[in-house]
C-alpha cells in the first residue's frame, strides 16, 4: 500500500460521517512561491483527497489558504526586491497585501509573487481553491464569529493556552490575541488592543510604532497566528492538513493549535501529515532549503519551462513525506530517466518495486494509458534538439531518424507523438538556460583538419578505422552497441585520451563533450562510419 493510500484510510477514518471531505494547505505569500511548496500543500493533498475520493465515493475539496495579512519581515532578500531600500524599509510590519510591487507590474507585492505560482496550480493539481486569509476576515462569516470568540468569550482561557507553549515570553493576562492595522504607519505588527466594541464588531488599539489611538474594524486586522491557524480550520471546516516539520516538533506550534481547537473551541482539530522541506541544489552545490522571504529556490513556472508536473509530482510521492527532497533544474535529464524506469515498472517491462509503480500512477493527473507508450528518453531528445536539421521542431524528420537507429518500430498513437514534441521543446529550452556547457554541442559540417592532424599519430589514426569498421558491421545501432564496442577497443589509457579527444574534435569541432555514445546513435550510421574514415587518413 502507497504511503498515500494510508494517509486516506485514516483520514476516512476519522470523517466517516462527512459528506465532503476538505483538504486544505497554508502558504504565507512573503515573497518567491517556490516549487518546494508543491511539495504538501499541493502534491500531497491533492493525491490524498483523490485516494480518498475513490475509496469512498465521497466528495471532495482541495482548499489553498494564502495568508496575506502576515506582516512583511523586510528581511534581506525582500528588501533586495525594491530599487530603493530605503524606501523599503518603511513597508516593514505591514501586512503582505499592502506592500507595494517593487517591479510595478501588480497591483500590490502578493499578486506579483503569487503569479507564477498560482497560474500554473492546474498543471499540478486537480481543481484547488484559493482562499486569501484577507478575504476571510472580511467576508466569511464563520471566520467573524471565530474573531468574536476569541476576543470575548474564549479570551481569557486563549491567552492562558497559548502562555503554555510560549516559554518566557507570556502573553499578559489582560491582552487580546488580536492586531489591527494602524490607521496612519500601516503597520500591523507594533498594534495593540486595548478594548473590543463587539455590537460594532471593531477594537481599539494603540500602535507603538507611531503612538496613533483609534478604532479599528475587526475586518481589517488578524489574530495572533496561532489563533488564526485554528480559525482557519474553523471558518473552512478543514478535516486535512499537511505541514512543515518546523510545526511537527513535540509541544510546537501544530500540538499547540490541536490544544487550541479542542480544548477551547471545542471542535476536532484535521488529520495531520508533517512533511520534509525541499533544498534547492545549483551548480552541484546544496545551498539549503528552498525559502520563499528568502528568495531560495525556484517557481513552478521556471519548471514546466523545462519538465512537465508529472515529474515533480512524482519525486514528492515517491520519497516518505519527512525524506528531504533536492532540488535543481540541471539534474531534469536524470529525473525523467527515474520517471521512465517506474513508467517501466507500472507497465510489467522491468522489474521494480511496488512502491514505484504506484508513484508513477498516482503522479498522472490522468488515467494512465492502456498499454505502454513509447519513451524517448530526455537525453535522447536533447540530442536531436542539437544533431538534427530542424532542431527536432520537424516532427516527420524526428521519426525518420528514429526508425534509422531502429529506436522506433511501429507507428505511435496521436498523444504520443505529442508527448514526443514536448520533451523535444522542453529539453531544447533545458539546452538554453541549464544545461552545463559540455553538453551543448553542434555536429561540425567539417571536422576542424588542422587540430585532429596536431594530435592524430599511426596508433590513433589505427583505432579510428578499426572502430568504423566495428560500426558498420553493427546490426543494431544503438547507444549500447556502439558503446559496447568502444570498450571492446584495444588502448592504454593514453591512447585512449588521444581517440575520444579525436573522436570529439571529429563530431563536435572540439577537444571535449558529453559521452559520445548517445550522440552518435541518433547521427546516421554511413555519416558517422564515413567521417571516421576520412579523419583517419589526415595522418601526417
Amino acid at each position: 500500500m502507497h504511503w498515500t493510500e494510508n494517509v486516506a484510510r485514516q483520514l476516512l477514518s476519522t470523517t466517516s460521517k462527512e459528506d465532503v471531505i476538505v483538504g486544505n494547505g497554508g502558504l504565507s505569500v512573503s515573497g518567491l512561491q517556490h516549487v518546494g511548496r508543491l511539495r504538501g500543500e499541493i502534491t500531497i493533498v491533492d493525491t490524498v483527497l483523490r485516494i480518498t475520493r475513490k475509496l469512498s465515493g465521497k466528495e471532495t475539496r482541495h482548499l489553498l489558504t494564502l495568508y496575506t495579512v502576515d506582516s512583511w519581515k523586510g528581511k534581506e532578500g525582500q528588501l533586495k526586491q525594491f530599487k530603493d531600500v530605503n524606501e523599503a524599509r518603511s513597508y516593514t510590519g505591514w501586512p503582505l497585501y499592502r506592500v507595494p510591487d517593487p517591479h510595478g507590474c501588480h497591483d500590490n507585492w502578493v499578486d506579483h509573487y503569487w503569479e507564477e505560482f498560482g497560474s500554473y496550480l492546474n498543471r499540478f493539481a486537480e481543481d484547488v481553491k484559493v482562499v486569501t486569509t484577507k478575504e476571510l476576515y472580511e467576508n466569511n462569516d464563520r471566520m467573524k464569529e471565530f474573531v468574536l470568540l476569541s476576543l470575548t468569550t474564549h479570551r481569557e482561557k486563549v491567552i492562558e493556552t497559548i502562555n503554555k507553549y510560549r516559554g518566557e515570553k507570556k502573553l499578559g493576562k489582560d491582552s487580546f490575541p488580536f492586531q489591527p492595522i494602524c490607521d496612519k504607519c500601516g503597520r500591523i505588527d507594533t498594534t495593540e488592543v486595548v478594548e473590543v466594541d463587539p455590537a460594532n464588531y471593531r477594537a481599539r488599539y494603540v500602535c507603538k510604532h507611531c503612538g496613533n489611538e483609534g478604532w479599528q474594524s475587526l475586518t481589517k486586522g488578524k489574530l495572533n497566528w496561532r489563533v488564526e491557524w485554528v480559525g482557519v480550520w474553523y471558518s473552512l471546516k478543514v478535516m486535512f492538513e499537511p505541514y512543515g516539520k518546523d510545526h511537527a516538533t513535540p509541544g510546537g506550534s501544530r500540538d499547540s493549535c490541536n490544544d487550541l481547537a479542542r480544548n477551547v473551541y471545542g471542535f476536532e482539530p484535521p488529520l495531520g501529515l508533517a512533511y520534509e522541506w525541499v533544498g534547492y541544489r545549483t551548480k552541484g552545490r546544496d545551498v539549503g532549503d528552498m525559502g520563499s522571504s528568502d528568495f531560495i529556490g525556484f517557481s513552478p513556472k521556471a519548471w514546466i519551462e523545462v519538465a512537465e508536473p508529472e515529474i515533480l509530482r512524482f519525486i514528492y510521492l515517491i520519497s516518505p513525506p519527512m525524506r528531504r527532497v533536492v532540488l535543481s533544474l540541471e539534474e531534469v535529464p536524470s529525473y525523467y530517466d527515474n520517471f521512465d524506469k517506474a513508467e517501466r515498472v507500472f507497465f510489467g517491462l522491468e522489474e521494480g518495486e511496488e512502491d514505484v509503480a504506484e508513484s508513477y500512477r498516482l503522479s498522472l493527473l490522468h488515467s494512465p494509458p492502456k498499454e505502454p507508450p513509447f519513451q524517448l528518453r530526455y537525453l535522447t531528445a536533447m540530442i536531436l534538439a542539437q544533431v538534427l536539421p530542424s532542431g527536432g521542431r520537424d516532427i516527420g524528420e524526428v521519426l525518420q531518424r528514429l526508425r534509422e537507429t531502429k529506436q522506433l518500430n511501429r507507428d505511435l498513437h496521436p498523444w504520443e507523438l505529442e508527448r514526443i514534441k514536448t520533451r523535444i521543446s522542453l529539453a531544447r529550452r533545458w539546452l538554453e538556460l541549464y544545461a552545463p556547457e559540455y553538453y551543448r554541442i553542434s555536429i561540425v559540417p567539417e571536422p576542424p583538419t588542422k587540430e585532429i592532424t596536431q594530435i592524430l599519430d599511426a596508433s590513433t589514426a589505427g583505432l579510428l578505422r578499426e572502430l568504423a569498421s566495428l560500426l558498420e558491421s553493427l546490426d543494431s545501432w544503438n547507444e549500447d552497441s556502439i558503446k559496447n564496442v568502444m570498450m571492446g577497443l584495444k588502448k592504454d589509457k593514453e591512447l585512449e585520451k588521444k581517440l575520444f579527444t579525436t573522436l570529439y574534435l571529429v563530431f563536435f569541432g572540439r577537444p571535449s563533450g558529453p559521452r559520445i555514445a548517445p550522440y552518435l546513435a541518433m547521427l546516421n550510421k554511413d555519416f558517422v562510419v564515413t567521417r571516421l574514415r576520412q579523419a583517419s587518413s589526415l595522418i601526417r
